[in-house]
This record gives structure tokens, sequence and C-alpha cells, in this order.
């Protein structure tokens, strides 16, 4: 009897339930939007903010040390110092291990740097040896292709931007071309008076990045290294990965990995931290400190937890309105049928019965309803990846359970006022068109 009420109750009301239908789809197509960009911002976030540089700086460890005994925190420039100071240096030939640590897939990019203080005429000023466009192949057979060019995204270079194999072509900040009057396809004779070397030079290029590197000139490793006489040696490297946002763990790890018992050493090790990172590159590169750059880490999990809060929010918001529309459609539908709930108590039907057939094709009507929202949710999701990030957003499992339970809570507390009322209805009363 039950199932066959509920079915007469389904056929016969369909523009109510059609409307229920609509309104919990059109939540839980939004929820399930904002639910997958929530699960994917992570990496989309981390890897919009990887075209504003690196995050980590690896520098040779005597360097660091004696960073440290002069000053509490400085630039790339005086690391770079620091190294020259310190007579260490990298070995360029190393340097691809960097990618073959547990998380070489979030390493985004990396670039070497070698400073070589020159001479132009009376000017002197710092040639930067770096890798352009490296293609490496790695012992595992993996390819890779990293590069300065690849860090440097928002440099806004007039000519081409350098090449590896050009030897002699370098590209020359804005500030100094314009202090030397020099522009692309110039050719200039650059001195290391401290090593008695020269080259003749031709600007492939001239850029603008903002920042201290407009006084500089950039170059193929190999020119920077014949003009210090420091062959298969750089002073520091940039690396950019993609990292999860720091929290008490791996603040403590990065204080004293030794402090953490062995379950919470191994959660911070297999977790993409900032910290965990620059340790499995450090075991890597022994002999090296793996400085984060904390302004772009602090930035990356403050922007990542306030946008995820931002979507926890719209989801919060988009039900919320729902379980308001299912209310009003309820109990609408209570007040049309207050005739026939008052026939059948009449007839002995207990409240809970009733109660339990009206929250049935409630739920019915909401999950068949949620079912067609959550698959308009996943073209929203793609349309908000390709807006925003520029690429698909991926499908998360764990948002159909946390959409049915969505469904299931907001259904109920959207019908309790409706059922409110329906255990408060007098069948005498009803039967009498009181």
């Amino acid at each position: 009897m039950f199932w066959k009420m509920l079915k007469g109750a389904l056929f016969r009301r369909k523009g109510k339930l059609l409307m229920i239908a609509f309104a919990v789809g059109l939540g839980v197509s939004l929820a399930t939007a904002m639910l997958n960009v929530m699960f994917d911002v992570g990496d989309k976030v981390n890897q919009e903010l990887k075209t504003y540089g690196a995050n980590l700086n690896v520098v040779p460890r005597g360097a660091s040390l004696m960073d440290e005994l002069y000053r509490v925190e400085g630039d790339e420039s005086d690391e770079a110092a620091a190294s020259q100071r310190a007579g260490e240096y990298i070995a360029e030939a190393d340097l691809h291990k960097i990618k073959m640590i547990f998380w070489a897939y979030n390493i985004v990019d990396f670039a070497p740097y070698l400073e070589t203080r020159i001479r132009i005429g009376d000017l002197e000023t710092s040639l930067i040896g770096t890798w352009f466009d490296r293609h490496l192949t790695l012992p595992t057979g993996d390819e890779v292709d990293t590069g300065m060019t690849r860090l440097k995204t928002w440099w806004d270079i007039e000519g081409r931007p350098g090449d590896d194999d050009d030897l002699r072509g370098v590209l020359v900040g804005a500030a100094l071309a314009a202090r030397l009057g020099l522009k692309v396809g110039d050719r200039f004779e650059v001195e290391a008076p401290g090593e008695a070397q020269s080259a003749i030079v031709t600007i492939r290029g001239v850029f603008h990045s903002g920042g201290e590197e407009d006084e500089q000139i950039f170059g193929a490793m190999k020119l920077s290294q014949d003009l210090s006489n420091r062959a298969g040696l750089v002073q520091r490297v940039e690396v950019s990965a993609l990292t999860t946002p720091e929290n008490d763990l791996a603040r403590r790890a990065a204080q004293d990995p030794g402090s953490l018992s062995r379950m919470e050493w191994d959660t911070w090790y297999c977790t993409a931290y900032i910290s965990s990172i620059a340790y499995q590159i450090e075991e890597v590169l022994p002999g090296t400190r793996v400085k984060p750059i904390l302004q772009v880490a602090e930035s990356e999990g403050a922007i990542l937890a306030k946008t995820q809060l931002l979507m926890l929010l719209l989801t919060v918001l988009a039900m919320a309105c729902s379980a308001l529309a299912i209310s009003n459609l309820v109990t609408a539908n209570v007040m049309e049928r207050s005739a026939e709930i008052g026939l059948l108590k009449a007839l002995g039907a207990t409240n809970g019965a009733i109660s339990l057939l009206l929250l049935t094709e409630t739920l019915i009507t909401a999950f068949l309803g949620g079912a067609c929202g959550y698959f308009v949710g996943l073209v929203f999701a793609q349309i908000i990846g390709h807006g925003v990030f520029g690429s698909a957003v991926a499908v998360k499992g764990l948002v159909v359970p946390l959409t049915a339970l969505l469904v299931f809570v907001v259904t109920v507390l959207g019908s309790l006022p409706a059922i409110r009322m329906l255990l408060m209805l007098r069948p005498t009363e009803v039967l009498h068109g009181k």
C-alpha cells in the first residue's frame, strides 16, 4: 500500500515535484562545480603562481653559512656574492638530480646562474650565465626542458630570447642598454678584469624585468664560465615547484626534521611541502642549502586557503538556497494535500507513516534532480577551469558521495517545516473545511 500511494503521489503532482527537482538540481550543479574546483584548485593556483618565478633557491652550503653569519636575510645577488667569498660552487653536471627526487614531477622548472663581474669601457656590471632553454635527458630515460626563459615568463623582451648554443649572444637589461645607448644587434666587448679574459658579444634582445636585473647582462652559462675560469660550476639555482601549503607539521620539520616521530616524518616527507622538497633536493645535491623563498610560498598558501574558503562558502550558500526552496515547495504541497492527509489520519494512518511518505517522495525527487544537477555541475566546473585557469578541472570521485550527503541533509532540513505542519494537522478540522 505504501509504495502504491508513493507512486500515485509522484505521478499526480508532477508540477510541484519538478519544481523541487529543479531547485535541488540548481543547488547541486553549483555545489558540484565548486567542490570539484576546490579540490583541484591547489595545483591550479600553484601553477598560476609559478608564472611569477621560483619559490626555492639552491646555494652552496658554505656560502649559505657565511651569508647567515653576517646578515639575517638578503637577496639573490647577495647570495651570489657570498658564494664568491666562500669560494664554493655547485657542479653543473649534478643539476639533473633535482628532477630525480621523490617529488620530481612537482619540480616545474629550474635554472642555474653564475655571476661574473665585467667591465664595458669604464662601466662595471654583472654578466649572469644561465640556461635559457636547456633540454636534459635523465638517467631514468625521461626528457626535461627547463631554463630561465620558462621561469621569467613576465619579462618583456625586445628582440629574441636567449639561446644556449649562441655563446656570444646576450640579453641586456633595459636600464643598462639605455645608459650605454645600446640596441638589439649591437656588438661590444666585455672584460673580466680579475681573470684577464674578454669576449666580443652581440645583443640578441633587450629585456625589461622591473627589478635589479635591468642593470645586468644575461648570457649562455659557458660564456660566464669561460670569462671567470669556472668551467662546469654554477653559483646558485632557482627552482619552481608545485607545493602544498605549510602547516604546523611542515614548520616544525623546517626547523628541525629530527624532532619528528617516525610517522610524522613519513607524512612530512611524502607530502609536497616546500620544506620537504627543499630537504630532498639537499639529499641529492650534497653540500648545498636549499632556501624557500618565503614571500612566494606564504602567498601561495594564503591565496589557496582564501580561494578554497570562497568555494566552500558558495557551496554552502547554494545548498542553503535549495533548502529554503524545498521548504516552501513542500509546505505548499502539504497545504494543498491537507484534505488527503486528514483523510489518511482519519482512516488510522499514523503521523510517522504519513511523514515517511512525504519525506520519501521528496527525497526521490531531490535525488533525481541532484543527479541531473551533478552532470550540469561538471560542465560548469570545466567552464570555470578553462575560463580562470586555462585548463580542465579534474573530476573528483569524492564529490559524488559529498553531494549525495548534501542532497539528503538539505532535503530533510527543508522538509522539517512541512512535517511540523503535517503533525499539527487535525483530521476533524480539515475534513469539515476549517
